[in-house]
């Protein structure tokens, strides 16, 4: 869960125009090529240079119009026709029209390996688009892709210039090199340090059904990364900052008291949670996975390192998301069964306590994730859990690129901490 804070607005000042909201966030962002959007200091900023095709109302998850004012899909969802909003423009001038989208989605369904560009996780089965006249652009696809329209309402699937499209992935860690056709363009950066955004005022174009079309009301928006915890607050609470991300539960309490308001947003998407890796030995048989799953009291975590804006998990996905369905009979904690499963699958306790089988030790590697709260912590407690059955949890720190190289070799990493928001979320407030 994203956390942000910011100070009590009074009602009567909420429409006012003007000024430059000082935002704190706790990690410099990597790479806004859009499809890295789900890294919150990525999609922090995305968000604000970028529109999308659709857009996703985070209350009723409902697609509503955006840059697209209507579309349609043939019946097994494998061809999809998109009508656009005539007048859109990037921030450099150039048009938001049929052959820009096209260029778009080309690259995020089928990335571009000279450029060194990745194919988009919220696109499956691309195979090709049509532009049918300058406001009107067709997709295809190899398989039926129910998802796709969704696909095209996240963060990973902004829109940006011809221009962009042509830079390779390393340059687009620069923010200055983003050309999207949002309320707000890049106009300065430290590396690492500080992006500031200025609004465009020309901007009119805003999801259909939104009451503001216009442009956002702040003039700018100064992110400032900060890492330490204790500054981010202190800096709230002197004035200095107006919104900051990323407040730990034990801090809630006392920040609500001195009257500041926080934004708990839920994910809409894929909780917080450890997956495993089917393709590392360790955890290739069902019945490991399911006994690990039985092995990890969720109530215990919630209960010691959060607090009510954190609520225990009822599925895989959350409980705001599309398609919920409660699952909380197969995700109780039983730890008699998971001992009887481990058994089953022929892992025996050692001299240690630790499980054993073919000379392997039931320890799994898995690398801490920054942006998910107390996650070191939590992966602590699940480690402990996990040892009264005889596993545990080898918890990594490592710099960046070990993580991402790590993360794509299932030999060297059985686990992953995973997390996917779907929607808009706290991020979108920052241009209200």
């Amino acid at each position: 869960m994203a956390l942000g804070l910011a100070a009590a607005m009074n009602p009567a000042l909420a429409s006012v125009q003007g000024g430059t909201l000082v935002y704190l966030e706790q990690q410099a962002h990597t790479n806004l090529y859009p499809p890295s959007g789900g890294f919150y200091p990525n999609g922090g900023i995305l968000n604000q240079i970028t529109d999308k095709l659709t857009y996703q109302n985070p209350q009723t998850l409902e697609i509503e119009p955006w840059i697209a004012e209507s579309w349609s899909s043939n019946a097994d969802k494998t061809e999809y026709t998109f009508k656009l909003r005539p007048g859109v423009t990037f921030s450099d001038g150039t048009p938001l029209d049929a052959n820009a989208v096209a260029k778009n989605f080309d690259t995020y369904g089928l990335g571009n390996k000279e450029k060194r560009l990745p194919v988009s996780e919220v696109i499956n089965n691309y195979d090709h688009s049509e532009v049918i006249d300058p406001l009107t652009v067709k997709f295809y696809f190899k398989h039926s892709s129910p998802g796709f329209l969704q696909g095209t309402a996240t963060i990973g699937s902004g829109l940006v210039s011809l221009s962009t499209l042509n830079r390779s992935y390393d340059q687009l860690g620069d923010a200055r090199h983003i050309i999207g056709s949002g309320p707000f363009v890049v106009s300065a950066e430290t590396l690492g340090r500080e992006v500031s955004l200025s609004v465009r005022k020309d901007y009119h174009w805003g999801p259909a059904k939104l009451a503001q079309q216009g442009r956002a009301n702040l003039d700018g928006i100064k992110v400032i990364v900060t890492g330490e915890d204790s500054v981010r607050i202190g800096a709230l609470q002197a004035g200095q900052a107006d919104f900051i991300r990323q407040i730990h539960a034990y801090d809630e309490k006392q920040t609500q008291e001195q009257g500041f308001t926080i934004y708990a947003a839920p994910t809409r998407g894929v909780n917080d949670s450890v997956a495993f890796r089917p393709d590392n030995p360790l955890v290739s048989d069902l019945r490991v996975r399911q006994a690990l799953l039985h092995a990890t009291d969720s109530k215990q975590i919630v209960d010691t390192l959060f607090s009510v804006n954190y609520p225990q998990a009822k599925s895989v996905i959350a409980s705001s998301a599309a398609g919920f369905v409660d699952l909380s009979a197969k995700l109780k904690f039983d730890p008699e069964l998971a001992n009887r499963l481990l058994d089953e699958a022929g892992w025996k306790k050692g001299g240690d306590g630790l499980r054993e089988k073919d000379g392997k030790k039931l320890l799994l590697n898995v690398y801490e994730s920054l942006p998910q709260p107390q996650n070191k912590a939590v992966l602590q407690l699940v480690s402990q859990q996990w040892g009264q059955v005889g596993a545990r949890l080898n918890i990594l720190a490592g710099d960046a690129g070990s993580k991402v190289a790590d993360n794509l070799d299932p030999q060297k990493t059985p686990a992953a901490v995973v997390e996917v928001g779907r929607a808009k979320t706290a991020h979108s407030k920052m241009t209200s």
